[in-house]
């Protein structure tokens, strides 16, 4: 049976990313602690960028938090977002005076198996993996 490690946190406000990155790292420390194959520093920085990125969006372009879904596999890292929006992220062209424009590419880029589920209940769910 494959090793899945699992964090969910819900999160608020302007905080957020940052405490989604705090909580990701002392997850997957307290993982490779307990005995857990540790992740190529590449593939940590690539899932704390999208992390913030996902995060950031969804507490910026809805009018409720997020919920965030960090589970480590022995394929690599696979994030979930969840939201109140039903809106799907559109690419924008980025603004190279800092402005925005660059997360969803960057994820797109980035991750693998990106998708978006949609909740009969309102919201969507994005996913992302990070391999190893």
């Amino acid at each position: 049976m494959p090793l899945q490690l699992i964090l969910h946190l819900d999160l608020h406000g302007r905080s957020a990313a940052a405490q989604a990155r705090r909580a990701t790292l002392a997850h997957l420390a307290a993982a490779e602690a307990g005995g857990g194959e540790p992740l190529p520093p590449l593939a940590m920085d690539t899932a704390l960028l999208l992390i913030s990125e996902l995060v950031t969006n969804a507490v910026r372009h809805t009018s409720g938090g997020c919920l965030l879904e960090v589970r480590l596999t022995s394929e690599g890292i696979d994030i979930e977002v969840t939201d109140t929006s039903d809106a799907e992220p559109e690419p924008r062209r980025p603004e190279r005076r800092g402005e925005g424009g660059w997360g969803w590419h960057l994820v797109n880029r980035l991750g693998t198996d990106v998708g978006i589920r949609h909740h009969a209940a309102g919201g969507k769910t994005i996913h992302v993996r990070v391999p190893r």
